[in-house]
């Protein structure tokens, strides 16, 4: 294997951070239906191969053409594949024994088993559990309500994006082993689960759906909300909710379509007296 090394020391951490944020900041910048996040793997591996592949424009043709291919995962946890990958890309331009394809078959294995734990971990518990705070924070008109969220999630983001890449490189094919098979259905679940504990408990303590109507009790008249409290204290919210949910998952709705359906509901419901 062919290749013009012009510097055989390994990768410093100026240039681990480079790799770290030209991907981790630009992932969504430059997509394609063909290929997605890809631009952004080429362009966190141009300063790489600057180092390694300066006098052999044919291996830094390879680098960034491998580079280029279709890739798409969960951007903060996702960044552990970058760091396993930085780890393989530096064997081989130091000239160990390690295949060219192995870190594009890297990326292919692990995207998937990433996104799912990212998906779930990002966007199913710490994002909800920041907007609701966020949220309380905003009764009354008060504006440190978004602030905290802009703030938290620009901070809590980059730190496990940073945090996952230099765990996938220090831990380099290794990481493998501790993220795709039955270890990562095990995580994906756990994250599942709690992720949704938190929708549930942030439905419950959030959306308010009351009914006006009166039924007759005997001789006399009394509220349908507190008879319903009575029996199944926010039915009517938890009955919004698993709507919202089968209109979604059976019937592949957009969540514009379901908000209008809700939106649709509630109005006509409050003009005739009901809610």
């Amino acid at each position: 294997m062919d290749k013009a090394i012009n510097n055989q020391s390994k990768l410093t951490k100026k240039e681990l951070r480079q790799i770290w944020y030209r991907w981790g900041f630009t992932h969504l910048s430059s997509m394609s239906y063909e290929k997605l996040q890809a631009h952004a793997w080429a362009f966190s591996y141009i300063p790489f191969a600057e180092k390694y592949y300066k006098n052999d424009p044919e291996a830094k043709r390879r680098l960034l053409t491998r580079h280029s291919m279709f890739y798409n995962t969960e951007p903060q946890t996702g960044q552990i594949i970058n760091g396993i990958v930085a780890s393989m890309e530096e064997e081989i331009a130091l000239g160990h024994n390690v295949p060219e394809e192995l870190p594009v078959n890297i990326k292919a294995t692990l995207m998937g088993p990433l996104a799912g734990i990212g998906d779930s971990l990002i966007q199913g518990i710490i994002v909800p559990i920041l907007l609701s705070i966020a949220m309380g924070m905003t009764a009354g008109g008060n504006a440190i309500g978004p602030i905290f969220y802009i703030l938290s999630y620009g901070i809590l983001g980059p730190l496990i994006s940073y945090i996952s890449f230099h765990y996938g490189y220090k831990l380099g094919v290794n990481a493998i082993d501790n993220i795709i098979g039955d270890n990562v259905k095990r995580i994906t679940d756990a994250f599942n689960v709690l992720g949704i504990m938190v929708v549930g408990g942030l439905a419950a303590g959030n959306i308010v759906l009351n009914s006006e109507l009166e039924i007759p009790m005997g001789e006399s008249m009394r509220s349908l909300q507190s008879v319903l409290d009575g029996i199944f204290p926010k039915i009517l919210p938890l009955t919004m909710v698993l709507l919202a949910w089968w209109l979604v998952s059976a019937k592949q709705m957009s969540a514009t379509k379901v908000i209008l359906i809700l939106t649709a509901i509630t109005s006509v419901g409050v003009v005739i007296g009901i809610f």
